[in-house]
């Protein structure tokens, strides 16, 4: 284990131009180490000029945020100005995981994107230097640790597409579920069934997102919390679970 000013010292000199093999000579930690907080931890400034604006495709752009928040993760090249930007989409939905390379192609101005296959799900990844600028939420650690908050120009994109926005939430972190429960009607048991969305993460700030963009669309939601713990967004009233249905639907 190393502290942050030995790892700031590290980085400093390879910086400066050293080898990784020379600071490990000189600093006594391990080659592997280093390198892993080079690319991981905490990556060195990269020459790299901001992207001239917002991406031009606003619709591709307000689904993909939905997806990052939720399964998505931006990690530098080690040995590039680029980096990684991957997204995790279940095998059980091919559907879903087509939309995510479609718009990470679209974004991409390369239109570079690629899926690497892992147990039980797949990984769409986009290489392009510019993914921390579009999605500033990045950031070291765990997202429900740290704030998560929209840019102005971020948000002013999801108010233009805030379906969109939502769609990417519930592929990620939500789902449409039937529900039942049974009543007695003249002494007869009788079974009921209705659709509902579930929406859950244990970031507030994320489930605020989510929650707020419903509440412009004119979705009504409650908590449905677990053990004591409000992770849960439910809809559930008719009219706002058609609106749903009409805009985002089931995963597929």
């Amino acid at each position: 284990m190393y502290d942050v000013s030995t790892r700031k010292r590290a980085l400093a000199l390879v910086s400066q131009g050293r080898s990784l093999n020379s600071v490990s000579r000189e600093t006594g930690i391990s080659r592997a180490a280093i390198s892993f907080w080079r690319a991981r931890l905490e990556p060195l400034p990269r020459m790299v000029a901001p992207p001239p604006g917002p991406p031009a495709d606003e619709v591709s752009y307000s689904y993909l945020p939905g997806l990052y928040l939720g399964d998505g993760c931006i990690s530098g090249h080690p040995r590039s100005n680029g980096y990684y930007l991957r997204i995790a989409c279940a095998d059980a939905w091919p559907g879903l995981i087509n939309a995510c390379e479609a718009a990470m192609r679209a974004i991409n101005p390369s239109h570079n994107a690629c899926r690497v296959q892992a147990q039980g799900y797949v990984s769409v990844v986009g290489d392009f230097a510019h993914w921390p600028y579009l999605f500033p939420q990045h950031g070291p650690g765990k997202k429900h640790e740290r704030r998560i908050v929209l840019a102005p120009w971020q948000q002013a994109i999801v108010d233009t597409h805030p379906w969109e926005f939502i769609r990417g939430l519930i592929h990620s972190d939500g789902c449409r579920i039937t529900n039942w429960t049974e009543k007695t009607i003249n002494g007869e048991r009788k079974r009921y069934e209705y659709p509902r969305y579930f929406f859950t993460n244990v970031s507030d700030d994320i489930r605020r997102l989510f929650t707020d963009t419903c509440d412009k669309l004119g979705v009504e939601w409650t908590y449905c919390a677990r053990n004591g713990n409000p992770f849960n967004i439910s809809v559930a009233k008719k009219a706002s679970v058609a609106l749903m249905d009409a805009h985002v639907g089931p995963k597929y």
